[in-house]
């Protein structure tokens, strides 16, 4: 079964187009992820599969609800997991559950018993009656997934949800989310810009950038389809003749300048080092480092896009920038 089915969705604020003409499958029981950096249109698809925004065109099914026409059933039918923290500091954590099922009109012995089984799962029993206020990040985000499941959502949402968390929470809540799909059958649709995140809990990825979908698949194949191990020579040459230089040695399939560091994909990568390097050596070009792996997500979303994540190259002051506009965008 089919528990999301996207087609030709746009969403277009004033002239920029944050979601542009997407189609997507999303079948039951799949943990599906969409991968992209802040400001490629994740959260504005969600937001529309979610019926907080509508859709400049196209529509969209949630667990055969129309997005549009019917958006009481999808409502009834989702759980979200927002990107910004939603819960009340004031509340202790039972009561945040407790004011989510009565919003969703859960039975209260059905609720009661469902908070139990969940704040179990996410290991927060022994901290139900404490404030929120009192709880670690970590806590949060993993009473935020217990909230977002109270109900028996058919598809649960999880934007962002280690945003701002550091490794070891995220790989503990990376542990909690995939426990949940594999014990629930839950469809879940995750975004992240987190390319290790999406490389370890996806069935699928979708690599979405600038609201378009670039690259769709599971995460081997996707990494399979560069076809080969990845070499990288630190250097600003953009200098065309060494491509084609590049390109004529045995073994190399691909020869990208990617911002500061020229990009060779090969097979029996070991063995093209060298000639590499001589050849690069002849065009004058001067080499301070280089690496050999295994194609990574990364691997693959520079190949489709032909750059590394923005949110790498523009740090900490250029994300928050792209979040206010798009926060803006949403409030107009």
């Amino acid at each position: 079964m089919v528990a999301v089915k996207i087609t030709d969705l746009t969403k277009k604020f004033d002239k920029l187009t944050a979601v542009d003409n997407v189609n997507l499958d999303i079948e039951s029981g799949e943990l599906f992820g969409l991968l992209g950096p802040n400001g490629a249109g994740k959260t504005t698809l969600i937001s529309m599969l979610c019926t907080i925004l509508k859709p400049t065109s196209g529509t969209a099914q949630v667990w055969n609800h129309d997005i549009i026409r019917e958006q009481d059933m999808v409502r009834k039918s989702i759980g979200i997991v927002f990107q910004d923290q939603s819960l009340d500091d004031n509340l202790t954590g039972r009561e945040n559950l407790q004011f989510h099922g009565r919003l969703y009109k859960v039975p209260k012995n059905v609720m009661n018993e469902r908070m139990k089984e969940l704040m179990e799962l996410m290991e927060l029993a022994d901290r139900a009656d404490d404030l929120v206020k009192t709880y670690s990040g970590g806590m949060r985000r993993r009473l935020e997934i217990a909230r977002g499941l109270l109900h028996h959502p058919k598809v649960l949402f999880l934007d962002e949800p280690t945003l701002g968390l550091d490794p070891q929470t995220r790989r503990h809540i990376w542990e909690y989310i995939e426990k949940l799909n594999q014990n629930e059958g839950i469809t879940m649709l995750l975004t992240t810009h987190y390319m290790d995140e999406a490389d370890y809990l996806c069935d699928r990825i979708a690599i979405i950038d600038y609201g378009k979908i670039v690259a769709l698949g599971n995460p081997s194949s996707l990494k399979e389809s560069l076809g080969g191990d990845v070499i990288s020579l630190a250097s600003s040459s953009k200098d065309e003749k060494l491509r084609e230089g590049l390109l004529k040695i045995e073994n190399v399939t691909a020869v990208d300048f990617v911002e500061d560091a020229i990009r060779l994909t090969a097979s029996k990568g070991e063995t093209v080092i060298p000639e590499a390097l001589n050849v690069v050596r002849e065009h004058g070009v001067e080499v301070k480092s280089v690496s050999l792996h295994a194609p990574t997500l990364e691997d693959v979303f520079i190949k489709f896009t032909g750059r590394r994540l923005r949110d790498e190259a523009e740090g900490k002051k250029g994300q928050l920038k792209r979040r206010i506009g798009h926060r803006r965008r949403l409030h107009h």
